[in-house]
């Protein structure tokens, strides 16, 4: 059974100024979504899942349908109204509900292991080759789940500075706490966050998570219940968002699920102003030009 791949790609790309999901960044006029397919493809997965709104949907589907050869397409919704039964949409929500709601929307379109990736991020062929066996191997009836981590030092921006989630990891490589850190960047020779307005200083090789997480099915289960705590508490408050770390905080303490933290030297980029757009490009051709990828991507058989 191969593993799934779904792709956040219901955001609305404010901060970037359009849609940065269609946006082609490569030297063949690819997409950072052209590289996660080809590199999720490569690591022998067999179906991707698309979140998106419908307000994109017939361009995105003009877009990305019969795209990648070999690989099964699905799209599934993400909308403000798709609430359980019990809730209403309050009448000043206009901010979307969060990474868990947007994984939890694609519980009919999955039942295999899966990976669930941001559409705007670069992860890596490290990335995807390392969950891909983690997902091969895991027992999709159970609750052990996964993530990338990165090192903190792979994944700064050039152009200010960034928030990550700063992961706990006990001896034998499980997770057991992602506290979040704002306005990280370089300054000098260190790496410093600030925190009640004052600095302190993170060792490069932290790991963080970037949005690259490992599941079996099981993990319907845990989403349906943390957003219905979610929307309990929370329903008035309209900028209010449940994050798929907050989810899995609750399954780990709360039920005895497992996370494994995957090690990978993989370099992350991606694409939140339009400041990051060239960074990107030369990245990318870069990788193009060392062989990593063939070009034009699609252009032969990944």
């Amino acid at each position: 059974m191969k593993p799934t791949l779904l792709v956040l790609a219901a955001g609305m790309g404010s901060r970037y100024g359009g849609l940065k999901q269609m946006d082609q960044l490569g030297p063949g006029g690819e997409t950072i979504i052209d590289y996660s397919v080809f590199d999720a493809k490569r690591a022998g997965f067999g179906k991707v899942v698309f979140v998106i709104r419908r307000a994109i949907e017939a361009d995105f589907k003009a877009f990305f349908q019969g795209r990648y050869p070999g690989m099964e397409i699905d799209f599934v919704h993400q909308e403000l109204d798709m609430l359980p039964e019990g809730f209403s949409l309050p009448p000043d929500r206009t901010k979307p509900w969060g990474t868990g709601h947007a994984v939890l929307v694609a519980k009919d379109k999955i039942d295999t292991p899966f990976v669930m990736i941001n559409a705007d991020d670069y992860y890596g062929p490290e990335a995807f080759a390392v969950m891909g066996d983690f997902l091969r191997q895991v027992d999709p009836e159970q609750d052990h789940f996964s993530m990338v981590g990165y090192k903190l030092v792979n994944t700064l921006s050039d152009h200010g500075s960034v928030s990550r989630g700063i992961c706990e990891v006990d001896a034998d490589g499980y997770l057991l706490s992602v506290t979040e850190r704002t306005h990280i960047a370089w300054e000098g020779e260190q790496i410093v966050f600030e925190e009640s307005g004052e600095k302190q200083v993170l060792a490069p090789d932290s790991i963080v998570s970037m949005n690259m997480f490992g599941f079996t099915p099981t993990v319907f289960t845990y989403l349906e219940q943390s957003f219905r705590k979610f929307l309990t508490e929370k329903l008035d408050q309209p900028k209010a968002e449940l994050y798929v770390p907050t989810v899995m905080t609750e399954a780990i303490e709360g039920h005895g699920a497992t996370l494994r933290v995957l090690s990978s030297d993989a370099h992350w980029f991606g694409v939140t102003y339009q400041e990051d757009r060239p960074v990107v490009v030369e990245a990318l051709a870069k990788l193009a030009a060392e062989g990593t990828y063939p070009h034009p991507l699609w252009g032969q058989p990944a």
